[in-house]
């Protein structure tokens, strides 16, 4: 988008900023530790996510969420190819894609998973799943690595794993809610492994083989976690405490959700949401600001895999 006023750009900025503020309940608070460029910057992306998942996730017809979603597909690449748009996300949006130097293709692919949520869809494997995982989260890790900086070779793929560990999470923990949107985000392949029959989770019968296929998916998260890890000292330094802390936050309502289940008379119906509280994501904001140790958090993980029998989870190989 050429030619923009430097006071419209900012002024783009601003909005991104209260969409964020008002909207990121846990992204945000790792966005306060950047510095102000790029926490700009993330805020910016942050709002043109928003504004897809608002099209994906609205009461609307049918064929008007995806003639909305096929829209702003055109409207994205309309104004990164320089044209005009009104609407208010826009300059910040295409400052940050070229300031970042952001590859279009991976907005393509988060607004395909919005696309892949319009359609009740079957997910035979993890395979399958992962694919999806990819396309609305792994995206935007890999978006917001382009913020943070990196060198290493390696940093992509690890920023893949660790945004597909934060939509296992976001799985887990919205399990109810998923359900009364007519959608189940679990492989068929676990259903089959664990004796669950779906028929019973769509009468909410949170019956044993469900509470196992869902701890054999919080286990397969936390495996995700292990590999995305080592991506925190690979960003640039301005940028680790802020992306410890989101992974902290998300590790968190992971271990909630495994709290949950791990109750004997608890169920995802009658479980109130895994999240974690305020005062608990300032305390892990504080800690990130001061004295934050990846270390701590490998470990945490590792010995979780210690526990663990038999092989990888990862990439739908059963352990």
């Amino acid at each position: 988008m050429p030619n923009v006023a430097p006071e419209k750009i900012a002024e783009s900025y601003r909005y991104c900023r209260e969409v964020a503020r008002r909207e990121a309940k846990n992204f945000f608070y790792g966005f306060l530790l950047l510095p102000r460029a790029k926490r700009d910057a993330l805020c910016a992306l942050y709002a043109f996510m928003r504004g897809v998942d608002d099209i994906a996730d609205n009461p609307a017809r049918l064929d008007e969420k995806k003639s909305g979603l096929a829209k702003r597909r055109e409207e994205m690449d309309a104004v990164l190819r320089g044209e005009h748009r009104a609407e208010a996300v826009w300059p910040a949006f295409c400052d940050t894609m070229e300031r970042y130097s952001i590859p279009p293709r991976v907005l393509h692919d988060l607004i395909s998973g919005a696309e892949m949520d319009q359609t009740p869809r079957v997910y035979e494997t993890f395979d399958d799943l992962r694919q999806y995982c990819y396309c609305v989260a792994g995206t935007v890790g890999l978006a917001c690595l382009h913020v943070f900086g990196f060198s290493d070779p390696r940093a992509p793929e690890l920023a893949e794993e660790l945004g597909i560990a934060f939509q296992l999470t976001n799985i887990l923990r919205d399990v109810a809610s998923d359900l009364e949107m007519d959608r189940v985000y679990l492989p068929r392949e676990d259903m089959l492994r664990f004796g669950a029959k779906e028929s019973d989770l769509r009468a909410h019968r949170f019956t044993d083989q469900w509470r196992a296929v869902l701890e054999f998916q919080s286990e397969r998260a936390w495996q995700f976690y292990a590999e995305g890890w080592p991506l925190i000292r690979l960003v640039d330094r301005d940028s680790r405490a802020a992306l410890w802390a989101l992974a902290e936050i998300y590790l968190g309502i992971l271990e909630h959700s495994a709290t949950n289940l791990a109750s004997r008379d608890c169920e995802v119906f009658s479980a109130p949401v895994a999240r974690l509280s305020t005062a608990r994501k300032l305390w892990i904001l504080a800690t990130a600001r001061f004295q934050w140790n990846g270390e701590v958090n490998v470990l945490r993980i590792g010995n979780r895999d210690g526990r663990r029998t038999g092989g990888s989870l990862v990439g739908g190989r059963a352990g």
